[in-house]
């Protein structure tokens, strides 16, 4: 997309290139504060949260307006699988290895329930995982599950290293997994479906009691692939929210399975995400067709402006999208499952025999961790809680394909010194104070795992009113959210700071961030007035994942004085 062919509401205005910009690069900064020699020296233990802080550079000076701390920001995928699934097929040591290469910082281990694994499965793996993180000092390696909701779809659920982190998981999967109780149907018509649901919520706010009565140090859930079934009903998301907002901390904004839909290899009808559902008696009946699809590989629910997304911001409360590889089978790879001694199965052994290779390519949707997908978290501290409490302020941007080196976003108000707040923090301001977006941008250095040097071609800015919390329960739209400002920044490289102004009217607001290499747009679900060339889905079976990568982030939220 060129300058000339921006809409005339778009900005390509852009400051000179800021060498002193806020933002730099995560593995600059950590060497700069000496964060991975730290985790060198500890080897394969959990690094605390008092480990080392990230210095912050600037001079201090007034904060009336928030004043962040510098971050650095670490890599994951909060959703693997491993020979502890059911449906999977590498070993910890292999998916941990791929993650060193494809340079994660931080992974979670996210296990099926099903009676073999409640049974056995989990302290087993635990075995596996300490020697993963005695293989792999680098990287923090947690210990999580995937939680089968009662009436709804999936969830990652983990906790920070610990005495009880595996008894924490095991207790939680035997008492609320759906799948193991029978509690999975949630359609209008089922008897059960108010009874399912409730259940859920027992679920988080117990794993909330646990964290509070210090029985672990600390633990998450994220919603994950939230649209592929449609059995995610907006009022369920809340719920889960609403139960314990400190606990259940987002949703996937991209799912796994970003390879599905490579040209030739699957076939005719797959789609990015294996999202080639349709709805079904136990979908939500409010969701449109078009909501079984994925859009620049984002999930409809994400990727849509001033949709079911932007209805929970528009409350005024944070709820985060990540991405990550959900890996089970990869593209490409020659791997098989190996086979059962006599007598075995997964119900009985809680394992699945380790893989054996063919030399010949096996069925596979999945890219490996860090090879595709890639959650990016903000952090002061080097660590397993940092990351957690990276995790749950917000601090968390995320892209495909390699796309961005770094991201750093500010904004403050323009009478005030700092740095200003950063993704998921609050800034109060009065009405009618100016503001400055700050966006400092780190563009790819090197080609990505597929050979392709990646280049952001915009930035859009979008900006939505905060109304709080919604009456109606099953709300999906925000329809004074809109893409506002879009920078054209084709042919910029290496790191630069864009400053978008601001101001603040009657009402509260928020804003986040959005962006492509600009080879796939179109206007989006609701309209080219509210976003005019936001991400489309790919045809049936020919979306190559590398020639449409998008980077999103958390938003930034204002509170304007007396709204």
């Amino acid at each position: 997309m060129t300058e000339q062919q921006l809409p005339s509401w778009a900005d390509p205005a852009v400051s000179p290139t800021d060498l002193d910009a806020q933002g730099v690069s995560r593995r600059g900064l950590l060497h700069r504060a000496g964060l991975f020699g730290a985790a060198f020296a500890l080897g394969s233990a959990a690094v605390p949260a008092t480990a080392a802080p990230v210095p912050a550079s600037a001079p201090a000076g007034r904060r009336l307006g928030g004043d962040d701390p510098r971050l650095a920001y670490l890599v994951g995928d909060h959703h693997i699988h491993t020979v502890y699934s059911h449906d999977a097929k590498y070993t910890f040591s292999q998916l941990a290895a791929a993650g060193a290469k494809y340079g994660l910082d931080w992974m979670v281990f996210t296990e099926h329930s099903n009676f073999g694994h409640a049974k056995f499965g989990a302290a087993l793996e635990h075995e596996e995982i300490r020697a993963a993180r005695a293989e792999n000092p680098r990287q923090l390696i947690f210990q999580g599950l995937e939680w089968y909701i009662p009436a709804a779809e999936h969830c990652t659920v983990f906790s920070a290293p610990g005495a009880h982190e595996v008894d924490l998981l095991t207790q939680f999967e035997s008492a609320y997994d759906g799948k193991l109780l029978g509690y999975d149907k949630g359609g209008a018509a089922d008897a059960d479906t108010a009874r399912n649901e409730a259940h859920a919520v027992k679920g988080i706010k117990w794993l909330a009691e646990q964290r509070r009565r210090g029985y672990v140090d600390d633990v998450l859930v994220l919603a994950n692939h939230p649209m592929r079934l449609g059995i995610d009903s907006p009022h369920e998301i809340r719920g889960w929210r609403d139960a314990a907002p400190e606990i259940m901390i987002g949703m996937e904004g991209a799912p796994g399975a970003q390879g599905a839909a490579i040209p030739g290899w699957r076939g005719a009808t797959s789609m990015r995400g294996e999202y080639e559902n349709k709805p079904s008696a136990q979908s939500w009946a409010g969701y449109p067709a078009e909501a079984y699809l994925t859009y620049g590989g984002f999930d409809w629910a994400t990727a849509t402006v001033g949709g079911l997304w932007d209805s929970m911001l528009a409350e005024g409360r944070l709820f985060s999208t990540t991405t990550n590889s959900d890996a089970h089978r990869i593209v490409f790879d020659t791997w098989k499952n190996g086979d059962w001694p006599a007598g075995q199965n997964f119900d009985t052994t809680g394992k699945l025999p380790d893989p054996v290779n063919t030399d010949t390519p096996q069925p596979g949707s999945d890219f490996w961790p860090g090879q595709f997908s890639r959650t990016h978290v903000g952090v002061t501290r080097y660590g397993y809680r940092a990351v957690m409490a990276g995790l749950r302020a917000g601090r968390v941007w995320l892209d495909h394909g390699h796309l961005l080196d770094g991201l750093d976003v500010r904004l403050k108000r323009d009478c005030d010194f700092g740095r200003g707040v950063t993704l998921g923090g609050r800034l109060r301001v009065r009405k009618g104070e100016k503001l400055t977006l700050t966006i400092t941008v780190t563009t790819a250095s090197r080609p990505n795992p597929q050979g392709i040097l990646p280049e952001l071609a915009h930035v859009d800015v979008i900006r939505g009113a905060v109304h709080g919390p919604t009456a109606d329960r099953d709300a999906w739209k925000a329809p004074d959210t809109k893409v506002v400002r879009t920078v054209d920044v084709a042919g910029r490289k290496g790191t630069y700071t864009l400053r978008v102004p601001l101001t603040a009217g009657e009402e509260s607001f928020y804003v986040r961030l959005r962006g492509s290499d600009g080879n796939r747009h179109g206007a989006g679900y609701l309209g080219a007035s509210v976003d005019p060339h936001g991400p489309i889905p790919h045809e049936p079976g020919n979306g190559d994942p590398w020639a449409d990568t998008w980077f999103y982030s958390n938003p930034v939220f204002v509170d304007v004085a007396g709204a």
